[in-house]
């Protein structure tokens, strides 16, 4: 057996080397030292005026404040309308607005009123099968209450609400688990909120997004993504909504999820991009790179930020100014042994709040599958840095050794933490782990 390193005061204080505990300035630059696009710090509010002609929804022909008559062939009629017209914007005023799946046409937006919701229907039938993305593979499934799939320049905007009415689809989800133990997330059918893919220079600010009977908002193949001030929300009692993942970034590249406030039954932020035992080898998956994770706020939550399952590789990733109430855990890092993985240069700083795990890393053998590899892919996890941390928990650690993965050069520097218990970490299990002023008590 492998010794392990206990994280109470003596050990710790051990092996770090003192240091300040002064805030690091923003430098400018990624993890891994390459800078910081300007883009980054450019996040202003939508200005629909700017965005070609707005289109009142009820002036043409949708119908307000009768929540049992659909609305989708009214909403997306108009949507086609806009973009034969050049486009422009779908304003939807005060009012409840029961609706299917809605497909955004290039040119094309969506702009919610105060008071105004647009409600998913509850039926699954409602929501056409097209191509689509999910658990990390292409393949045909069901669409999303808001598409835009190829739309660049697209915007959800507003201070409206976009709810998914989940309830049915979760009580379903609940009892087929009660007979089928091991079914997927996909054998129940059930629609995602908002699936925006193969679009670029999108912006989505200011709406909440509640109650989606699958994943909350799920990004694919997007480059130059803004998420600003969105409110994120899907109930963990009593009946808790499953697989309501706030955020899913999958193979995207310069996002920016600014301001938002996230609550679900799942993981808050999760970073996708493939699974499988040839994932890196498959074009239609691909890696995340450049996500800046910023001034958020993270309430109850399976993790506010994990890598995986589904992912293959997520290189600078940066997670600053965030406060936690409730969540499970602050990073978890997700290794699939039947899955090619390489976790790189994170960042997690100026933390605040509480969570019930700090660090989890670990394998993850749910629907494990080597599809006749003869060798488990090796995976990695390196450069993952831990600074400016003030917060309670109650495990520091947990960290699961294995053959099926390496992690090195793991840094935690000015980290006060307040601790129910000390947590364990074998000795080896990370190589050139730096502790740096941290503190446990």
């Amino acid at each position: 057996m492998k010794p392990t390193i206990r994280l109470f005061l003596p050990i710790v204080a051990a092996m770090l080397v003192t240091g300040t505990a002064a805030a690091a300035p923003d430098n400018g630059l990624f993890p891994d030292g390459t800078p910081i696009p300007e883009w980054f710090s450019q996040s202003r509010p939508t200005d629909i005026n700017a965005l070609g002609t707005v289109y009142k929804a009820t002036d043409h022909g949708v119908k307000a404040g009768d929540s049992t008559l659909l609305q989708t062939a009214a909403l997306q009629a108009l949507i086609d309308k806009a973009a034969a017209e050049g486009g422009g914007v779908i304003r939807i005023p005060e009012g409840t607005y029961l609706t299917g799946a809605l497909f955004f046409k290039p040119g094309t937006h969506l702009h919610l009123d105060e008071g105004a919701t647009l409600k998913g229907s509850d039926d699954i039938a409602d929501y056409p099968i097209i191509d689509a993305r999910v658990e990390g593979q292409n393949l045909k499934y069901f669409a999303a209450l808001i598409n835009a799939i190829g739309v660049d320049g697209f915007t959800l905007s507003g201070k409206g609400t976009v709810n998914g009415n989940g309830e049915r689809y979760w009580k379903s989800f609940w009892l087929r688990r009660r007979v089928i133990p091991n079914c997927t997330n996909m054998d129940e059918m059930r629609p995602r909120l908002l699936f925006i893919s193969h679009s670029n220079d999108v912006q989505l600010s200011d709406v909440r997004l509640i109650n989606s009977p699958f994943w909350t908002t799920h990004v694919y193949k997007c480059d130059n993504l803004r998420l600003l001030g969105l409110r994120i929300f899907a109930p963990s009692a009593p009946i808790p909504a499953p697989s309501s993942d706030a955020i899913d970034v999958d193979a995207c590249r310069n996002v920016l999820i600014k301001g938002c406030s996230m609550s679900v039954s799942d993981d808050a932020i999760a970073l996708k991009g493939g699974k499988g035992p040839w994932a890196d080898t498959n074009p239609d998956n691909g890696a995340n790179e450049n996500v800046i994770i910023e001034d958020c706020f993270f309430g109850f939550c399976h993790s506010a930020l994990t890598c995986g399952s589904e992912s293959i590789h997520d290189r600078n990733i940066v997670m600053r100014r965030c406060k936690m109430d409730g969540a499970i855990k602050v990073l978890y890092l997700k290794m699939r042994p039947d899955t090619p993985q390489n976790y790189e240069y994170i960042t997690v700083e100026q933390i605040t709040g509480n969570a019930r795990s700090f660090l989890e890393v670990g394998g993850w053998m749910q629907f494990f599958d080597l599809q006749g590899r003869p060798d488990k892919p090796l995976s990695y996890g390196s450069h993952v840095t831990f600074r400016d941390i003030d917060m309670e928990c109650q495990v520091v650690f947990n960290i699961r050794p294995s053959d099926d993965y390496r992690l090195s050069d793991f840094t935690l520097r000015n980290v006060r933490l307040k601790a129910s218990k000390d947590g364990e970490l074998q000795k080896g299990v990370i190589e050139n782990l730096v502790l740096d002023n941290v503190t446990v008590e």
